[in-house]
């Protein structure tokens, strides 16, 4: 636990609605100083998510980047990847199925929907959280009413990191941090964005990064 996360922007990609191809947007991402991404995609097919991970390492590595893949354990491991994000129903067993599979340096991220579930994260061994909806968002419908700053504020003596996810752009990025975020997680800001290598840069610099 704690491992040294490349903070303070978690990039998620999401390739619907995008108005560019997926490695597009995130190699733009990366130009635009963006160093941990989480490939999400779930619902593609097994080698277009393996391509899309060599295509992230291939950017990120020589960076000092890091990558995590969504959900898939066997996936990290094929491709090289820093780590895996797990959903919050993988629970202890889960983390401890990725942490032996994967060894003991790789980041285990878990998608958190409340404080007592980043805790649990922490207790079962994970390295970060995202925690989410912090803001209402289109891109997460489905996890209920917007968990907003408290939430945050909430997790301020738990023992990882936590990066806000939902509704988070350059406007209220900053706020997060002040309520104890480690960092943000965004998602259609920069998936959607006119020019995701700007945007990203953006987001830096209201991050302080």
């Amino acid at each position: 636990m704690n491992r040294t996360l490349p903070p303070p922007l978690l990039v998620v990609t999401d390739r619907h609605g995008a108005p560019r191809p997926l490695a597009e947007t995130v190699r733009a991402a990366v130009a635009g100083g963006a160093r941990f991404v989480w490939l999400r995609d779930r619902d593609l097919d097994r080698e277009a998510r393996q391509a899309l991970a060599l295509d992230f390492l291939a950017a990120l590595t020589p960076l000092g980047g890091h990558l995590v893949i969504g959900a898939d354990i066997a996936l990290a491991a094929e491709t090289g990847a820093h780590g895996v994000h797990l959903g919050g129903a993988a629970g202890p067993r889960g983390i401890a199925q990725a942490r032996a599979a994967l060894g003991p340096d790789a980041l285990i991220g878990v998608s958190a929907h409340g404080p007592e579930e980043v805790a649990a994260a922490a207790e079962a061994g994970a390295d970060y959280a995202t925690l989410s909806p912090i803001f209402s968002t289109a891109s997460k419908p489905g996890y209920g009413p917007a968990l907003g700053l408290s939430a945050l504020e909430a997790c301020r003596t738990l023992p990882i990191p936590v990066f806000a996810l939902g509704g988070i752009d350059a406007t209220n990025a900053s706020i997060c941090l002040d309520a104890g975020a480690a960092g943000i997680a965004a998602m259609g800001v920069l998936m959607r964005a006119a020019d995701p290598e700007a945007e990203t840069r953006a987001l830096l610099r209201t991050l302080g990064g």
